[in-house]
């Protein structure tokens, strides 16, 4: 038991999300931490239901979708080691947004989202610290968003996709 727990540990407070956190915020994210093996193909999460964890990825790799009539699961993005998968916990009203499905066999940390929200109110301090880390991973993933507009929408006369931007 030891042992997991102290890979447990050192997986969690690796990872680029728990970078900066004080002490005792790494204790609490500690103790609402799971370790999770999942296998390919396998989804984490569904879009419309309740977020109640989020995920580090250990190793592995994860896709999010978008799931759309007639077409099935459209990727939006892959996410990798230290990647957090799940960034709709903290926003209410605490649903996922899209599908993640597991590309490549996974080790994760899964963290107990409800816990965490609890904390989050009980604490202001480390509140503020998680919305700070899920706000880069929203802009992280808006980054990739517009990337993949750019390369659908941009300028195919050209050989390559160009960024139009306006000038006011």
């Amino acid at each position: 038991m030891g042992d997991t727990l102290e890979t447990l540990k050192s997986d969690l407070f690796a990872a680029p999300f728990c970078e900066g956190l004080e002490d005792t915020h790494l204790e609490v994210l500690l103790a609402c931490a799971h370790e999770e093996r999942m296998p390919k193909g396998r989804f984490l999460f569904h879009e419309g239901a309740a977020a109640d964890y989020f995920y580090i990825i250990v190793s592995g790799r994860v896709g999010l979708e978008l799931n759309c009539p007639n077409r099935g699961g459209l990727s939006i993005q892959t996410c990798d080691a230290g990647d957090v998968v799940g960034s709709s916990w903290l926003i209410p009203p605490c649903i996922w947004r899209f599908d993640a499905r597991v590309l490549e066999e996974c080790r994760l940390v899964s963290m107990d989202a409800a816990v965490l929200r609890e904390h989050c109110k009980a604490d202001p301090t480390f509140g503020y610290a998680m919305v700070e880390r899920i706000a880069q991973v929203k802009a992280e993933r808006l980054d990739a968003a517009r990337l993949q507009l750019l390369d659908l929408y941009g300028n195919p006369e050209e050989g390559r996709h160009v960024a139009r931007t306006r000038i006011d």
